[in-house]
């Protein structure tokens, strides 16, 4: 009787991860698929970067017969520092986008646009293209006079994704990019997320923590003061050395209204650290993050 019991909350479990696997293909800025402004959704933010891909690995676990389509657009609002390091928010919206095909090619505001070159019944690994719209003075301009603009710049991002088992859906995650122009530097990710308990056909939530480490170019370009912003700024010189950039925690959650429609929300917080931690550029070195999306699936 007991063995039964085990077996039946054991199904009940793997159901209730399988509808949130199955129904969130877009969990990421924000919540998904693509959330907060998709012109933002690739710029440094509170967000962990696992949030931007959340759901998408489990899916194939639950739903072996994956459509070849899957289309989902939608609007999106996001709270967040003025920059990475500000101690003052502002509110940013715009589109959601994400678009997949045979679980091989995809196009989304949060992952960027790209294909899953290799992967297996629970795990994958891809390519991308992806963007960062760096940092313009005018951003914050109390605080950023004289430190110049760190121009758009397109990158590349090589991630792999792996579930520990269909019984413990733990999804580890860890992905390395490389910026041509504006930062033009190195950053990294180790994070990890699960299905939490709680959810149901309607509403399912995701939790992880997130690790962030980024090379000396990188770091100067966001965290460091050279001769010339020293004598344009408030700032004094500084050297931000590469390492660990930023450790955080987040979560992401979605409810479905019905067929087509549904939410997204996701939050997050971010303590900087390093090299990020200590510059004069770094008013806080804890920030946070919220975003919310209304989107459709076809």
């Amino acid at each position: 009787m007991l063995n039964s019991r085990r077996k039946r909350i054991g199904k009940l479990r793997n159901k209730q991860t399988g509808i949130a696997a199955t129904s969130l293909l877009a969990v990421t800025f924000g919540g998904a698929a693509a959330l907060p402004g998709a012109a933002l959704a690739q710029t440094p933010s509170p967000l962990g970067e696992w949030q931007y891909s959340v759901g998408i690995p489990l899916q194939k676990m639950w739903q072996p017969n994956i459509p070849d389509w899957q289309v989902r657009l939608g609007l999106a609002t996001s709270f967040q520092p003025r920059y990475e390091g500000s101690d003052r928010y502002h509110l940013m919206a715009g589109p959601s986008i994400d678009v997949r095909y045979k679980d091989l090619f995809f196009l989304s505001s949060g992952e960027g646009a790209g294909v899953n070159f290799a992967q297996g019944q629970n795990w994958r690994t891809s390519l991308a293209v992806v963007y960062d719209l760096g940092r313009r003075a005018h951003d914050d301009a109390q605080e950023l006079n004289g430190m110049g603009n760190i121009n758009a710049a397109p990158g590349l991002k090589l991630a792999g994704e792996y579930v520990v088992s269909k019984d413990f859906p733990l999804v580890l995650r860890a992905d390395v990019r490389r910026y041509f122009g504006g930062s033009n530097g190195w950053t990294g990710d180790l994070g990890a997320y699960m299905p939490m308990p709680g959810s149901t056909k309607q509403f399912f939530w995701f939790a992880g923590p997130n690790v962030t480490l980024a090379d000396s170019t990188y770091m100067n370009s966001w965290y460091g003061v050279n001769q010339t912003q020293a004598a344009h700024s408030q700032y004094s010189q500084y050297h931000a050395s590469a390492g660990f950039k930023s450790v955080g925690f987040g979560i992401s959650a979605v409810w479905l209204f019905n067929k087509h429609w549904f939410a997204t929300a996701d939050g997050a917080f971010e303590q900087l650290v390093g090299g990020a931690g200590n510059s004069p550029v770094t008013h806080t070195r804890a920030t946070g993050v919220a975003d919310i999306s209304v989107n459709y699936r076809f």
